[in-house]
């Protein structure tokens, strides 16, 4: 099987370190995470980038700079890997091989999935409320989606600079659900194209099977600025 050789040009914003509080709405929790500053990418991987490293990509190169979709958690962390190899650094996931999942490397400098409490903290930039602006303004959704997704960065960017956290794809996350009750199942964040207003809000939760994939989930890549900081 072909590997590609070219490194894809992904663009990472630095977030400062801080502090988020999440909340499960299923079982009536909520948690405090203190993060150390990390960085991450400014739009979602996009089916061009996706397609640069993976020998099989799910979506047509008609529209390169769509966030690619149809792409499970299996696919976005080994994305990550090959990511990390082209870039000299050392990988974050060694995947099981039942379709589980993957463990986290110690040690590893390359480029993962974002946690959930840095995909939320990343994606209010400061902000407190639901949003971090008018939806219309900043994501694409189901009332002016027309049915797909649209380029990265075309909306508004938040207060550090990232797009389309919210609409256009949900997007996965590192973390396990609730490993007791659900096992392999990894959580995903933002809403998508599809979603109404209701879906698309900074503390929505989702969550499936490391092998699911559907056409509006995606993901952006993360990276640690300091060792065992994730």
């Amino acid at each position: 099987m072909e590997q590609k050789s070219r490194l894809p040009d992904v663009h990472m914003v630095q977030i400062p370190a801080g502090v988020i509080v999440l909340r499960d709405d299923r079982i009536r929790r909520t948690w405090s995470v203190e993060l150390q500053a990390f960085a991450i990418g400014r739009y979602p991987v996009t089916r061009a980038q996706y397609a640069a490293l993976m020998p099989h990509h799910p979506s047509s190169l008609a529209t390169a700079q769509r966030p690619v979709e149809n792409v499970s958690w299996n696919d976005a962390a080994k994305f990550c890997n090959l990511l990390s190899e082209m870039a000299n650094l050392t990988a974050c996931y060694d995947m099981h091989d039942d379709d589980t999942g993957a463990a986290i490397v110690a040690g590893g400098t390359g480029y993962r999935l974002p946690t959930e409490a840095e995909w939320e903290y990343a994606c209010r930039a400061g902000s407190n409320g639901p949003r971090y602006g008018n939806l219309g303004d900043i994501a694409w959704y189901r009332e002016n989606s027309e049915g797909r997704t649209h380029d990265v960065g075309q909306k508004q960017a938040n207060q550090w600079g990232l797009y389309d956290t919210l609409g256009n794809v949900w997007e996965w996350c590192s973390d396990q659900y609730d490993p007791e009750v659900y096992g392999a199942y990894r959580l995903f964040r933002g809403g998508g194209w599809s979603d109404t207003e209701r879906g698309c809000l900074a503390t929505n939760r989702r969550r499936s099977h490391p092998t699911f994939s559907i056409d509006d989930l995606g993901f952006r890549v993360a990276r640690s600025l300091t060792p065992g900081s994730r």
